[in-house]
């Protein structure tokens, strides 16, 4: 562990060249999967469209997962994963529902054998209360119960215990709770904070839970993709998420419920998704543990059977871990010396855990996101987690706010092998601040500003012009941003005169991030 915690105080006041990097993305690490027992037939697919099959199918694709001890509550754990990526927050009139024929799981290993103990299952519930209408909500909804709101969801959350992939028991946690609505626009929810609240939902033997929608937490630059920005970087900086939202699920339990003992505090945590096919069986489609692994580290021949697989015969990928592709490409486009293989030290970091920190005895290679649940949080946070000496953060689990780009850029480019270096995309912090208690993801962004909207960020067109640009008054500059729209007709007995007054704010200041700069 002392190769990693350390002070980076010196290393990080210069920083080096912004590599892309979505890549990174542990790049040492292999998906996790489902149970045997609950037999779900094997499939391809995972995360923000890093394969072929489930990138077609966004309600059961999961974009990451997060697990954390609570800030607030330190003697429980946190659990976040998001479905369905890159969800434009105007995109109605259907907009986002969970799939009612998935089942959405959450996997628990607490004793390092690669085998799940814990699996928290979310299924979900839809109901519209007029059909007759093509309106997601037919008024201002101020509630969850309000009956303007057409469209509803609920949820139940069950756990499954298991012993050599065989179910013991099955516990309902939860029984029709309420999901947070996608946040359709100003003008729908005035006040879309209330229904985030009342989403939260408090439940027996102090887990609290929620299931709803939420402004994506990831963030990095995602053009990697185009060869690496091919050498050129000078529109790195971009967080390519900003402004998505996702469907979040959340569920906050105490500690001592999932971890084997607090002589043994280490949890392994991944996610799978189920959809039931058309013979009625359950096919499993994702699986998620540590980000973009699958589009990252396994190449494009496996990647299919790499979502089929079960997180004990990870070692199958094992080459991958130790001869991965993206050092190489980022010597070649920016002459940065690629480590020396085989690379065992992405084998402690993302297959094992790092021994003395979040290592379980006798601990089979797996990949898993792993949690030392006897860690304290913080109440400064370092963004490059444990590099930075912040034990708290990532790899240990993995934080809203931890750079997992930048982190593990730095790691698969050599930086627990000797090779020193400050690579990142340049993308340091989320565009949305984070909660600073639970469900701790940001507020979705909005679909639709509406009345209310800052005036100064719309650039909505009236319309009875058809979106085309206002004629000037006559005599005037040409610059009035007012169009009196007037109309008048004469009856029998007088004349009536009606005006409709129109306004359009146009556009000042550019929408979305400059380029960024990596930097402390």
């Amino acid at each position: 562990m002392t190769a990693l915690v350390r002070s980076r105080a010196t290393l990080r006041r210069t920083r080096g060249v912004a590599v892309l990097v979505c890549g990174a993305l542990a790049a040492g690490g292999l998906a996790a999967a489902g149970f045997t027992a609950l037999e779900p037939e094997a499939a391809r697919a995972s995360s923000h469209r890093e394969a072929p099959l489930i990138s077609g199918q966004p309600q059961y694709d999961t974009t990451d997962v997060y697990a954390f001890v609570s800030p607030d509550r330190p003697d429980t754990t946190t659990i976040v994963a998001n479905w369905l990526p890159f969800e434009e927050p105007a995109g109605g009139p259907n907009f986002y529902p969970f799939a009612e024929d998935a089942q959405y799981d959450v996997h628990i290993d607490s004793d390092g054998d690669a085998q799940g103990d814990l699996l928290y299952r979310w299924t979900f519930d839809t109901r519209t209360k007029n059909g007759d209408t093509f309106l997601y909500n037919t008024d201002r909804v101020t509630s969850l119960d309000d009956p303007d709101l057409n469209v509803t969801q609920t949820y139940d959350i069950d756990l499954l215990r298991l012993k050599d992939q065989k179910v013991v028991s099955t516990t309902k946690v939860a029984d029709d709770l309420p999901v947070a609505p996608s946040h359709v626009g100003k003008a729908s929810m005035p006040n879309y904070g209330k229904l985030r609240d009342q989403a939260v939902r408090k439940l027996p033997g102090g887990t609290t839970a929620f299931a709803g929608q939420a402004d994506d937490p990831f963030f990095l630059d995602l053009r990697v993709f185009d060869l690496l920005y091919g050498g050129d970087l000078s529109e790195v900086g971009r967080d390519t998420l900003a402004g998505y939202n996702v469907n979040t699920v959340a569920l906050q339990v105490p500690s001592a419920a999932i971890r084997q003992s607090a002589d043994q505090p280490t949890v392994g945590v991944w996610s799978t998704t189920q959809r039931r096919n058309a013979a009625g069986k359950w096919t499993q489609v994702s699986r998620l543990a540590s980000p973009l692994v699958n589009e990252l580290v396994v190449p494009l021949k496996d990647k299919d059977k790499f979502n089929a697989s079960q997180p004990w015969n990870d070692a199958d990928f094992l080459p991958y871990v130790q001869r991965p592709e993206l050092p190489g490409l980022i010597e070649r486009f920016y002459k940065i010396k690629a480590p020396q293989e085989p690379r065992k030290d992405l084998v402690s970091v993302f297959l094992t855990g790092v021994k003395g920190l979040n290592q379980p005895p006798n601990v089979r290679p797996a990949e898993a996101l792993r949690l030392n649940t006897s860690v304290k949080p913080t109440a400064d946070p370092k963004r490059l987690g444990v590099l930075d000496g912040d034990t708290a953060g990532y790899p240990n689990g993995r934080r809203l706010s931890d750079d997992v780009v930048d982190i593990s850029l730095q790691v698969v480019q050599g930086e627990l092998a000797g090779q020193k270096n400050d690579l990142g995309d340049a993308v340091n912090a989320n565009d949305r601040a984070f909660g600073s208690s639970f469900p701790y993801v940001a507020l979705p962004t909005p679909g639709s500003r509406g009345p209310l909207a800052d005036k100064k960020a719309s650039s909505a067109r009236d319309a009875l012009v058809g979106g085309a640009a206002p004629a000037a008054p006559s005599g005037s500059s040409g610059s009035s941003d007012t169009v009196l729209v007037a109309s008048a007709a004469s009856g029998g007995a007088g004349v009536l005169l009606v005006a409709l007054g129109l306004v359009w704010w146009r556009t000042r200041g550019t929408r979305g991030r400059g380029a960024g700069v990596v930097g402390s």
